[in-house]
């Protein structure tokens, strides 16, 4: 009853006066004549018939009335309803486009034509109009809106592929005004000077004057034109405050600062180059200075002379590192290392060394000499080998030091490593940073963690959380010099260093300087000397790395696949269904760079593990570990690999020749 009340209220609300008044007096005459008839006995039968029949008359009568009153009340807003939608379809300011099944234009509303600027005919396609815009249409899960850019406007797009129809908002406005608050974003930078003190030392004062004011000049020069705040706060480090459309700007620019810097000092012999550390991201400026710091020391860990941007949560950026680093250790740093060492194992109850995943000979070698260090501290140490992924060589030499019951109790596999751990356990990590490709990740996953990190590669964004000790030296050879560096500073009442020890330490050098060819110095000689002096058999090492007739012919057969990009790019590649030994792909690489207009070499082949791997090689023209990076691997900037899971040597090949296109573009 209250609802019926309720509608009719509501339906002679929107009638016009004259009808309210009309229904009303209806209904009180209808109303009188049923009471009259119902209650008055005393009328005659035939009147009460003649009432009952007007007051049926007048209920029809009003029935017909208001329902036409409805009617046109129905039909007006139905009208009113219809041209609104019409009118709203055709200019309510939201870009509208109807397309057919070959992505041509059908039609569009004015509002499209006034915003866009484009007055298509209907043999125009989408594409026309934006590349963007019909690639969106192909997109198999389409996104409730998306935002793209059509000459200087920006849209927020909604397309409805089973109706055929894209909705255009332009929002241009609104995204000038985020562009405006990214752009303005506090950064904070920390800049070092490479090499700084040990360049200086030898300097006379008037030299560092000029060189002081030459650096002092330029830098104040590039944070004026790059509206930033330089202040130097010691004499090989400053700081910068800046916005981050500044540092936006220098990325696509590369940081030029950096080859106007190392050109200059490289033509005064004075090889003195720039590192730097941006953060960006948050509005805290204490924990941004931090994370400048972090981002600075992750630079100099790669070797120096480049820059690392890094937004708070984000991945980190890399800029410069185009050249090898200079070599700056010294005596004093190694000796300060071991001593370092020395005081951990004191505190230790036990050791546990382990290379990087499917390990080489710089890993055996450098593991059994970080356990012959350990021995002459009194600290047991284990070495955690996997038997089951062992290059062709490692599994010779391990065969050769099998021999040795000695050394053989103390190798155990990633399984055992586990039961054996304790918190007092100091775990070393030789020849690889990234707990990820370690023989055994998941020993890293308990509490308190003591972590050593030895390393000769670029140090990379993924790194131990608050390691002990950290020695990584991108300048040295290998991982077994920088050890065998370290025997020489160990206590000399002790059982000296093993032949077979000695021996594994110089295969380590031998292999990865390409029998001492490739990124030596003088310390490296100096290593190999100290190996032969103690007793390291070189005819064993090259027995242990003789090339049988089938890798040899598996070598010829990659190289045979040769293609060039770029011009001087080799790219190689094996088949799907076979997979090849990681050692003949890294001797294909090397073999590709002795010929002729080879600056780069790539070979790229399934590994036995089913995964996908990239060997490169470069004469050092071109940054190989900044291309493998890219995706996702690692090495020297004249030495780098990858390994690709759940891929296809297709697929990787694209993605490799992706890089390298885009690489070269820059």
């Amino acid at each position: 009853m209250k609802k019926i009340k309720s509608n009719l209220k509501f339906f002679l609300s929107r009638v016009d006066h004259s009808t309210q008044l009309t229904a009303v007096s209806l209904i009180v005459m209808l109303v009188s004549i049923l009471i009259v008839g119902l209650f008055h006995g005393s009328i005659s039968g035939y009147i009460q018939a003649i009432l009952v029949v007007i007051a049926l008359v007048l209920f029809i009568y009003l029935f017909l009335l208001l329902g036409e009153k409805a009617g046109k009340y129905t039909n007006n807003l139905q009208y009113r309803i219809d041209r609104g939608t019409d009118n709203s379809f055709v200019e309510y300011p939201l870009g509208i486009l109807l397309y057919d099944t070959d992505k041509q234009i059908q039609w569009v509303n004015p509002y499209f034509v006034e915003t866009t600027g484009f007055n298509p005919s209907n043999s125009m396609s989408v594409k026309d109009i934006s590349s963007e815009l019909s690639n969106l249409i192909d997109q198999k899960d389409q996104p409730d809106s998306t935002t793209i850019q059509i000459d200087d406007k920006y849209f927020l797009v909604q397309v409805q592929t089973e109706l055929k129809v894209i909705y255009l908002f332009e929002i241009t406005h609104y995204s000038k005004i985020e562009k405006r608050y990214e752009d303005n974003r506090s950064v904070i930078g920390q800049v070092y000077l490479d090499n700084y003190a040990e360049i200086t030392q030898s300097m006379s004062d008037r030299d560092v004057s000029n060189l002081d004011n030459y650096i002092t000049n330029e830098l104040a020069n590039w944070a004026s034109k790059e509206q930033m705040f330089l202040k130097r706060i010691d004499d090989d480090h400053f700081f910068i405050m800046a916005y981050t459309g500044r540092i936006f700007n220098m990325e696509k620019n590369g940081f030029k600062i950096l080859d106007v810097i190392r050109e200059f000092t490289s033509q005064q012999n004075v090889p003195l180059t720039l590192s730097m550390g941006f953060s960006y991201g948050v509005d805290d400026l204490h924990k941004l200075n931090d994370e400048a710091q972090k981002n600075l020391n992750l630079a100099l860990g790669r070797g120096g002379d480049q820059v690392v941007v890094k937004e708070i949560g984000e991945k980190a950026r890399f800029y410069g590192g185009n050249t090898d680093p200079m070599e700056k250790r010294t005596r004093v740093r190694a000796r300060m290392i071991s001593e370092a060492l020395q005081e951990l194992l004191k505190d230790s109850d036990q050791v546990i060394v382990m290379g990087h995943s499917h390990p080489d000979m710089d890993v055996l070698g450098s593991s059994l000499g970080i356990r012959r260090i350990s021995i002459m501290n009194n600290t047991p140490c284990k070495v955690v080998i996997n038997p089951n992924t062992l290059h062709s060589d490692v599994s010779r030499l391990l065969g050769i030091i099998d021999k040795d019951p000695e050394i053989k109790k103390d190798i155990i596999t990633p399984d055992e490593s586990i039961n054996i751990r304790t918190k007092k356990t100091l775990i070393v990590m030789v020849d690889h940073s990234k707990q990820s490709i370690s023989i055994n990740p998941e020993l890293f996953n308990a509490e308190n963690e003591k972590i050593v990190v030895i390393d000769h590669h670029r140090r990379s964004e993924e790194f131990p959380e608050n390691p002990m000790l950290t020695y990584i030296e991108p300048y040295a050879s290998s991982t077994s010099e920088l050890i065998t560096e370290m025997l020489e500073y160990q206590p000399k009442n002790k059982k000296a260093i093993e032949k077979v020890e000695a021996t594994a330490l110089l295969a380590g050098i031998t292999v990865d300087t390409k029998s001492f060819s490739l990124r030596t110095g003088t310390r490296t000689f100096d290593a190999a000397s100290y190996l032969r002096s103690v007793g390291a058999d070189e005819t064993v090492i090259q027995n242990v790395l003789k090339e049988n007739i089938d890798s040899f012919i598996q070598r010829n057969h990659l190289i045979e696949t040769i293609t060039m990009v770029n011009g001087n790019m080799a790219v190689c590649f094996g088949e799907e269904d076979k997979s090849y030994d990681p050692v003949i792909v890294a001797q294909a690489a090397d073999t590709l760079l002795s010929l002729d207009n080879v600056e780069a070499s790539f070979v790229i082949s399934k590994r036995p593990d089913s995964r996908v791997g990239i060997s490169a090689r470069s004469l050092g023209n071109v940054n190989v570990q900044v291309i493998m990076e890219k995706l996702g691997g690692g090495g020297h900037l004249s030495d780098a690999a990858t390994q690709i899971a759940d891929t296809t040597v297709e697929d990787a090949k694209k993605q490799l020749i992706d890089v390298l296109t885009e690489s070269a573009q820059k």
